[in-house]
């Protein structure tokens, strides 16, 4: 489909960084806007790219308490704001780095609001953990929970919020969570198992606003077929019933099989079919507004850099052949960058398959009862059926 995409972007970007050894690693974003315009994908007609501006203070106030953020500047360890710890060490330019992530994700979301573009992309942002008073999770300031307060200032009625980071989007959800004009939804490894250890079905909203946070909550080893399976059992159902002003959506890509912090065995070629879906649900249902950004991803080379670029061109209305071959440029600046060989291909080739939940339930398999677990929670207090 034709499609407008503004790209937020600074070299800038990759300052956010906690330092060597630490798994978030800036290369991954270098790694993945490079590999994006090895394939023009960027120069694009309809893409524009634009340096954005730091958050101002009054706009990271949208989420964050004023003495939170007079900590990161201080730029000291302080555990009470969860800073110094293993998580979140202190860097230096640590507040400045983080305010120009959440900048990027406002001018993003600024660029879609006033209608010069129909999606916004900051595939640097993402911090979806960091709370109101305290960074964590390797977020420091919540730029996704930020544009959606700054969306609502600016006269947006609903916000839809879909997080498919392997990680519950437990900062943005707690955000909202008594606010009945955001939906938020997260698919996400079992807390049992992974970090941050909340986003059970049952936690599904405050008394102001049952049934608008949405926790899907996945076991270990779930793979593509379940993962697929879980998403189109409740995704589209209740975007399509909420009916948002705009579409917000948080791509990390740490469900892969092959990053190194949690436990779901996704292909990329799974997350490119999620990125399609959640594609052509903006253009259903929230009139073509997206806004999207990056988030967790921890297999810098082999994983991050395709799953974004496959979003990025999704996005920009030109998706690529999963078949593609990576230019061969790309891999050899790869092999300088990281001393790392570069994937070959744009596909783990992998079917992407999937039975639908409305074929039939089976009481058997887990993957079922935490699908069923979700739409009990939560699809009747939205006058749907959690059975079909």
């Amino acid at each position: 489909m034709d499609c407008t995409l503004h790209m937020a972007w600074d070299d800038r970007l990759t300052g956010y960084d906690f330092g060597p050894g630490h798994p978030l690693a800036p290369v991954r974003v270098e790694l993945t806007v490079a590999l994006a315009r090895a394939f023009g994908v960027l120069a694009g007609a309809g893409v524009t790219e634009a340096a954005p501006a730091p958050a101002t203070d009054a706009e990271l106030e949208l989420i964050h308490d004023p003495r939170y953020i007079s900590a990161v500047k201080l730029g000291a360890a302080d555990l009470a704001f969860g800073l110094g710890t293993a998580d979140d060490p202190v860097f230096t330019g640590m507040h400045e780095a983080s305010a120009l992530v959440a900048g990027a994700t406002l001018a993003a979301a600024g660029a879609v609001w006033r209608g010069t573009t129909q999606h916004g992309a900051n595939i640097a942002g993402g911090l979806h953990h960091a709370m109101r008073g305290m960074a964590s999770g390797f977020c420091v300031y919540n730029d996704p929970a930020i544009a959606i307060a700054w969306l609502l200032a600016s006269g947006a009625e609903r916000i839809a919020y879909v997080d498919i980071d392997v990680h519950h989007g437990d900062g943005v959800e707690a955000a909202f969570y008594n606010d009945p004009r955001v939906l938020t939804i997260s698919l996400h490894e079992h807390p049992m198992t992974l970090f941050p250890g909340t986003g059970l079905p049952r936690d599904n909203g405050g008394p102001d606003a049952p049934g608008y946070a949405v926790n899907v909550a996945l076991p270990a080893g779930t793979g593509d077929a379940g993962w697929l399976r879980a998403f189109d059992a409740v995704v589209p159902p209740l975007v399509r019933e909420f009916q948002p002003s705009v579409l917000v959506s948080q791509h990390g890509c740490d469900s892969h099989r092959l990053d190194p912090l949690a436990h779901l065995e996704l292909t990329i070629d799974a997350q490119r079919t999620a990125h399609a879906r959640l594609h052509a649900l903006a253009h259903e249902a929230a009139g073509g507004r997206w806004l999207l950004t990056g988030g967790g991803g921890y297999e810098l080379v082999q994983v991050v850099p395709r799953t974004w670029t496959h979003l990025l061109a999704e996005a920009a209305g030109r998706p690529l052949d999963p078949a593609s071959a990576t230019p061969a440029s790309w891999r050899e600046f790869v092999l300088a960058r990281t001393g790392e060989r570069a994937p070959q291909t744009m596909t783990d080739g992998a079917p992407a398959a999937f039975s639908p939940f409305s074929s039939g339930y089976d009481p058997g398999d887990a993957v079922d009862r935490a699908i069923l677990a979700t739409r009990s929670a939560v699809f009747p207090l939205h006058g749907l059926a959690p059975t079909h």
